[in-house]
């Protein structure tokens, strides 16, 4: 069963902000960072693009802001599966600001963690752990242990170490990021969500199904409230209830859910997203499990297409 961890990605669209009061630079960002929220990848894509050619334009390609669009086009084609062309943005981004800002900055942090994900949405993990482990050390040094910056940090090296199925050492540090975001963000905040949801998963692939199942729940309510009702991270809050239920044999309980976990990732990322593939894969599971062998075959093969694109 293919369950979603959410990677806590900072949005690098405020800073540099001092440099120009109203631009059009500015007006562009905080539409990308918008249209990122609403879960519209690819008309975010198109401003964050735009946004780009804006600061290339009219700044030193070494300036601050145009680190700051490289990155949140890259978080973009991120988001949507896209790592080849992610991946050297953001490298060219943690060059800037390394030149211009330092080694030891947030938005050092920020550039770092956003690597660290990609690489391991790649899998490639020893890639990743040193970049988030820097991330968090930069962190707790600028912004003090309770910042809401830290927990991003905590929750995303966590999910590196849930990935390789390090539970004891993902644990502890899901729980001090939880700490930090409600008192920080407040008990509905979508941050808080995402943290909630990394330490279900925890739970689940430990079959702690008792503590998983509330906390799914939890994360639904509060993914619906605050993004509304067809966001990508619905379908995901979505996606992991239902494999709650398959793994323990709740078959009809399971299948409305991945279904529409499935409906709102084709019309939020498009028919060929990865996540798509994912809930085509959790579908065609739950029909083999109980002998639908007819209506798994074309949902694997569809699956397995999606995932040939994106690799």
């Amino acid at each position: 069963m293919k369950l979603s961890g959410f990677s806590l990605i900072l949005v690098l669209t405020t800073f540099g902000a001092q440099t120009h009061a109203i631009t059009e630079w500015n007006s562009l960002n905080e539409e990308v960072g918008l249209l990122y929220q609403q879960g519209d990848y690819n008309r975010a894509t198109t401003m964050a693009k735009k946004a780009l050619q804006t600061a290339e334009q009219s700044l030193d390609p070494s300036h601050p802001d145009v680190a700051t669009s490289l990155n949140s086009l890259a978080l973009l084609y991120t988001a949507q599966g896209q790592y080849t062309q992610a991946e050297p943005l953001l490298k060219r981004a943690l060059a800037i600001f390394e030149k211009s800002g330092g080694a030891e900055g947030p938005e050092m942090a920020a550039s770092l963690n956003n690597l660290a994900v990609l690489y391991r949405n790649q899998k490639q993990y020893a890639l990743a752990e040193p970049l988030y482990k820097r991330a968090l050390a930069i962190d707790e040094k600028a912004l003090g242990p309770d910042h809401p910056s830290v927990a991003i940090s905590l929750n995303n090296l966590a999910q590196l170490y849930q990935a390789q199925e390090q539970y004891s050492q993902a644990e502890p540090l899901l729980k001090r990021a939880l700490v930090i975001l409600e008192k920080t963000r407040g008990p509905d905040h979508p941050d808080v969500a995402m943290s909630l949801n990394n330490l279900a998963l925890l739970y689940s692939a430990q079959e702690q199904y008792a503590k998983a199942e509330p906390l799914y729940k939890r994360v639904f309510a509060i993914s619906r409230k605050a993004l509304g009702p067809d966001h990508p991270n619905v379908a995901l809050s979505l996606n992991n209830l239902g494999g709650l239920y398959k793994d323990q044999g709740k078959f009809p309980h399971a299948e409305p859910l991945f279904r529409r976990a499935l409906a709102i990732s084709e019309k939020a990322l498009g028919p060929d997203h990865p996540n798509v593939a994912t809930s085509l894969e959790n579908l065609a599971q739950l029909y083999r499990d109980i002998g639908h062998e007819n209506k798994a075959k074309p949902m694997e093969k569809r699956a397995a297409a999606i995932r040939a694109l994106t690799r």
